[in-house]
């Protein structure tokens, strides 16, 4: 990969907290969910951009056979003498995700440090439903292979381990989105992944395709119950429909079958049967260059989220409202599992950085202040970076 310019900062503050230059660097890049909102995990498809935001991570073997882990946004340094087993609480919890790595890397039969010194530096805004979480656990398992002089994994099995450690070690019952296009992006294209096998495939953003976020930085947490709540309500919607996934079913399979469900498990269903379909929707309309048939897309998706999935919030609907009237926005939804997060905006030339700051202050009066927005590009996945310096030798 070509390394992002912020990258020699993870080294020179490893430096500083640890008296001695890193063994490795590594770098993976946030994502936006261009579109497939709670589809990955009922064996549909989703489309993703590894976006110019990253996590970097620097890390090092010692001969203390202890675990620090320092990140630049932390209050504090993690120091453990051993795997704690249970989930780290309060200002440590951070540090569950690079642990949760640490074990899957075993599981993997993949070489790990019995004792390591790890630092994290990032550009991603966290909570913002940008994946960082996959970003952090991507960069952490490809520093650790380099320290225990492994070659990197192909990107599918990279993305396969850190889902693997979110879902078992952090208790987080995402798909494969996340990890997936984090993994396997690729600078001006979108990453599209049938998540039944999972497959992998890349789809070209017009060049003239502009993309915002606006973050307006509501709380954002995943890990408190009401993604677990959608996923089994999904779950309870596929049995009753009688079918292995939710994607089975076409939107037509869908109508014909739906009186029997209960209201709650049918508005689920229909969102995520419909927004499988969109997905395939929009991959044809960008492989045919329509920008504004992808816009109308992905607004609906939005719509769906929030009238029938209910995974919006009245934020979120406000700025996707907001953004519907602007000159040049194609289209916006929200990105991400919901419950909070930041919108997208699909856009084009006519949409600057000025009309963006002047829809983000008529939010100025809300609690939180003015959203944070920024355009972002589609870039590569994961990698380590070279040059980290440090040598091989082991560290105390």
């Amino acid at each position: 990969m070509t390394p992002p310019a912020a990258a020699p900062d993870v080294a020179v503050l490893f430096q500083a907290v640890f008296g001695a230059a890193p063994q490795a660097v590594a770098c993976a890049p946030g994502r936006v969910e261009f579109i497939g909102n709670h589809t990955d995990y009922n064996g549909g498809a989703v489309l993703g951009a590894a976006i110019d935001r990253h996590v970097w991570v620097a890390a090092a073997a010692n001969r203390s056979g202890r675990m620090r882990l320092h990140s630049a946004a932390a209050a504090r340094p993690v120091d453990l003498a051993a795997d704690p087993g249970a989930p780290l609480a309060g200002p440590d919890a951070w540090a569950n995700y690079p642990l949760a790595v640490w074990r899957s890397l075993a599981e993997f039969g993949l070489p790990r440090p019995e004792g390591f010194d790890l630092t994290v530096v990032s550009d991603l805004p966290a909570g913002a439903g940008l994946s960082s979480s996959a970003a952090l656990e991507l960069a952490v398992a490809l520093a650790l292979l380099r320290v225990a002089g492994a070659e990197p994994p192909a990107p599918e099995r990279l993305a396969a381990l850190a889902r693997h450690a979110e879902n078992v070690h952090v208790g987080m019952p995402c798909g494969i989105l996340d990890q997936g296009t984090c993994a396997c992006g690729r600078a001006g294209q979108l990453v599209h992944i049938d998540c039944r096998g999972p497959h992998f495939t890349r789809v070209p953003l017009p060049a003239s395709a502009r993309l915002w976020i606006f973050n307006p930085r509501e709380r954002h947490s995943l890990v408190d119950g009401r993604y677990a709540e959608r996923r089994r309500e999904c779950e309870e919607a596929a049995r009753r429909l009688g079918v292995a996934a939710l994607a089975d079913l076409t939107p037509e399979a869908f109508a014909r079958r739906a009186a029997g469900l209960p209201a709650v498990p049918a508005r689920r269903a229909r969102h995520v049967v419909e927004e499988h379909a969109r997905v395939g929707a929009v991959v044809a309309a960008l492989r045919r260059g329509d920008l504004v048939a992808t816009g109308r897309l992905l607004t609906a998706s939005h719509r769906s989220s929030q009238r029938l999935f209910e995974n919006s919030t009245p934020l979120l609907d406000a700025l996707v409202d907001r953004l519907e009237s602007r000159s040049g926005v194609l289209g916006a939804r929200l990105t991400g599992g919901g419950f909070g997060g930041a919108v997208l905006a699909l856009a084009d030339e006519r949409f600057t950085a000025a009309a963006a700051r002047a829809l983000a202050a008529e939010f100025a009066d809300r609690p939180g202040g003015v959203p944070e927005f920024m355009p972002l590009r589609a870039a590569d996945g994961a990698g380590v970076v070279d040059g980290a310096g440090g040598g091989r030798e082991e560290r105390r």
